[in-house]
Formats: C-alpha cells, structure tokens, sequence
C-alpha cells in the first residue's frame, strides 16, 4: 500500500504536469481531512515519507498560556513535565493509529487532492502565461463551441470568443492559429487565457516579428488604429536619421507587410510616419485622399479638413472608416467638408464675428474685419488675450487695446445677464456670495449661468485671484441650491 501511494503520486504527477511534492501534499491533507470522521475535534496531521510511502498520523497538541480547548492544547506546566525546553507556541505530537478509509472517506480524500491539484494547474497556467500577455502564441485548435474557438496552448487552454475572430473567419479542430494573448485571468473555475486577433495588439506584434528594425529599436509603432479584417492604420517612427520608417515596414517589393496582411487574411494595413504636427499627421493619416486645407481647433480637440468635391468619398471612406480610423490613429476629432461647405462654413464664421464685433464692441465694418484678420473670431477671444497681442495690430495703442478688452468683457456679462431672461436659468449674480468681479471672471471663462456653474467641479474651473478654493467650492455649492439641485 505504502508503495503504491508513492506510484499513485507519480502518476497523477505526470498525468497533470504539476510537482511530486504538490500531490504528496494534497495527500496528506485528504488523510488529514479523512481522519476527522475517525477522530473527532482532534488536530490531526498526516505525513506520508517520502522514500517509503508510509503513513503517519499525529495528534497535535500546542502550548499556550491559557487552555480552551483540552484536547488540542496544554499549559506551559504540563509541557514542562514533557519537554524541559518547551516554551509557549510549542507543539507536541503524539502517534495515532492508522485510519481505515471507507467508501466516504475514501470519496472525500478524492475530493481534497483534486481540488488542491487544480488549484495547482490554475496557478501554473497563470505564472506561465501572464508574463506573456501582449504577446503572440500559437497553438491547436481543441474545439468549437458556440463560435467560441478553444486552443490548446500546451500547457494551458485559451478561448477565443466571436468578437474576437475576424469576420468570415472560422477554424476547425486540429487547425494551427497564431493569436495574440489579451489577457489572463485567475478564477475560481480556472484559469482563463483570453486570446483575440481582432485585437489592434496582434497586428502592433506581427509587424514586430517581420520587421528586424523594430526588434532593434530603430522603427517603433507610435500609434495604431483598427477595423478587424478590413483595414488598419499604423502610424510609425524611426529612431535613426538614416531609416525609413515606413520603408522598413513596407519591406522589399512589401514582402513585409504582405506577410502580415496575409496573416490576417487579406485585410488592408495603411502605414503612416508619425510627426508631432497634429494637422500634417491628420493628412498622413487621411491617406490616399488630397487634402486642401486644415484647420487645427486645440481647445476642442477637432480637426477640420477641408477636400475638394471628388476627393470626399475617399477621405471619408466606406461606412466612414477611413475618417473613423484617422481619428483613432491620430486622437483628434476629424471633420471632412467639402471646399464649398468649407467657405460657407468660414463666411457664417467671419459675419458672426463681425456681428459681435460691431455690436458689442461699437466699432465698424472695417475696424471688426481688422481684427477677424488678425485671427480674432470672438469677444472671448479678445476677453482672454494678452494686450500685448492687440498692441501688435498696427495702429493700434495700448490704451486702446484696454478699452477694446474692457468693452469685450462687459459685453459678455452683459449678454449672460441677458440670457437669464430663461426661466429655467439662474442668474449668477442670484447666488448667495457672488460679487460682480468674481461673476465677470466667470463669464471670461464661458460660465454664464448658475446653472454652469452648478455642473462645474472645482477643478475644472481656472484659479480666479482672490478667491480660494474653498471659497469656490462654497459657490459652487450656493449655485446647486439656487437652481434647486438639493429640493425634495
């Protein structure tokens, strides 16, 4: 019996791939647990040696200062008159006699080390593969289940769900798949490896594993964007003065890249040099329609690119993913126009500013034209800037330029007071604490109502001289009451 328990071990050790030592040690705790139906409340602990497989049961005892429980624990003094040297925390452990396992026992043994055993398996999956996410694995197809395709990654079990496959693509049992590995997790069920090649990641490692001069750091991938089994767009860059980024990735006659497309069965991959110039990474990234004009807005994050008539359906592409992959690739909000659209758009613009110009600030035509020209297109605009830039405008004196900065402030206070006419909006000058210095400082940054100013958390207001922040969350507070927010 004793040998064959040592045999046992070794089997069930090679049969799931774990350490000798792990299931000997799942034995001894279903011997463990098996001997309480003999033993009671007893702490029992069971050694199995490991040259002869013999079995040993103990009962454990330990030294405490104060006994609770009589059977497992002893005072210091008994302890003494066992052991000169023992001291509190001390255990003592007598033989007991073998246990017989019946059928329940037996089944409840069983129970014990598979479960100690797969929490093995989940941990080795685990410390196997989680170092390797991001990367590309290959492995067999196991089965397909629902869509859902389940590989066989040697020393573990990955799923690909539908979503991610790419379209129209399929695998039977025994097929060769190379994914890329999402993500591992570590459940009570079991360790799941999630694998994916809809993944922007898997296109990112494939061009790393054909291109020699990414492995050496000369071309990295800056960006990337994705459309599974359509189109990709990468946006890279080159280290060394002397290498084409896009060059390297394209390969010799695009061997490069044509190994990677026909990886992916055929889907498209447009690859793109970075730059830091936001409107001419957009162009780039826009690729292969003609661009006219761009017009940057950094405040709101959005592009506007201006195309000639037979150029739109390029720029925006089939369903719009060429325009929704460069804004992906490029992280700005691309808007495609025509040329026409984009005048009209540019004259509504300009009368607007004009408008406002003659209006609020009391000048005329030609003064207001002076200063759309000079790049002014609001009263904000004019609220925020420097002086400095205004004195720039030729004719243009300082005192002036103060006058024409305090014109464009009133103005906008004047117009959010006017717009408070609304019955649902509340005044800011109505919130208990506001000062009118403090409200025209408000309105310079586009919070012309209670209300804005109610939805406003503390740090998304810029610092206004002498008033601190606890003084700003006070109105902030008194802008939420005066619009009702804290009404049953």
């Amino acid at each position: 019996m004793n040998a064959d328990m040592l045999a046992v071990a070794d089997a069930v050790a090679r049969e799931k791939s774990v350490e000798r030592e792990l299931v000997l040690e799942s034995m001894e705790q279903a011997l463990k647990t098996a001997a309480r139906r003999t033993y009671g409340t007893k702490t029992v602990e069971a050694i199995i040696d490991r040259l002869t497989g013999e079995i040993t049961l103990f009962h454990v005892r330990t030294v405490v200062e104060e006994v609770e429980d009589e059977e497992n624990e002893l005072t210091l003094e008994d302890a003494k008159a066992l052991d000169a040297d023992a001291d509190l925390g001390s255990t003592f452990k007598e033989p007991l006699e073998p246990i017989q396992l019946d059928r329940v026992a037996a089944q409840t043994a069983k129970q014990v080390i598979n479960q100690k055993i797969r929490e093995a398996e989940r941990a080795q999956v685990v410390a196997e593969y989680e170092p390797r996410v991001g990367e590309i694995v290959v492995g067999i197809v196991k089965r397909v289940e629902r869509g859902n395709v389940y590989v066989d990654l040697g020393r573990g079990e990955g799923v690909m769900y539908r979503e991610d496959l790419l379209p129209r693509e399929s695998f039977r049992q025994g097929d060769r798949v190379r994914t890329y590995l999402r993500e591992v997790r570590n459940q009570p069920k079991g360790a799941l490896v999630y694998l994916s090649r809809a993944d922007a990641g898997m296109v990112l490692k494939l061009f790393e594993q054909e291109v020699p001069e990414m492995q050496d750091g000369l071309v990295a991938i800056q960006a990337i964007s994705r459309d599974p089994g359509s189109r990709s767009k990468i946006a890279v860059i080159s280290t060394d003065v002397g290498v084409d980024p896009v060059g390297a990735c394209v390969g010799m006659r695009g061997a490069r890249v044509q190994a990677v497309v026909n990886e992916l069965h055929g889907e498209k991959v447009d690859i793109i040099e970075w730059t830091e110039d936001p409107a001419a990474f957009v162009v780039n990234a826009l690729a292969p329609a003609e661009i006219e004009r761009v017009l940057v807005d950094a405040d709101t994050g959005t592009i506007e690119v201006a195309v000639a008539e037979d150029q739109l359906a390029i720029a925006i592409g089939r369903r719009g993913q060429n325009v929704r992959l460069a804004s992906e690739l490029t992280g700005w909000n691309v808007e495609i126009m025509t040329l026409g659209d984009e005048k009209e758009k540019r004259a509504a613009e300009v009368q607007a500013a004009k408008d406002a110009f003659i209006s609020g600030l009391d000048i005329d035509e030609d003064f207001s034209l002076l200063l759309i020209a000079e790049g002014f297109m609001s009263l904000s605009d004019l609220a925020y800037c420097d002086i400095a830039e205004l004195t720039t405008i030729e004719g243009l004196e300082e005192e002036l330029a103060e006058e024409l900065q305090k014109r464009a402030r009133d103005s906008l206070l004047n117009s959010a007071l006017e717009e408070e006419t609304d019955e649902d909006l509340v005044a800011l000058m109505d919130v208990e604490g506001m000062t009118g210095e403090i409200a025209e400082a408000f309105t310079l940054q586009n919070i012309l109502t209670a209300n804005a100013l109610a939805d406003k958390a503390s740090d998304e207001v810029k610092p206004i001289e002498g008033l601190e922040e606890e003084a700003l969350n006070t109105l902030i507070i008194s802008a939420r009451e005066a619009c009702g927010w804290f009404k049953d």
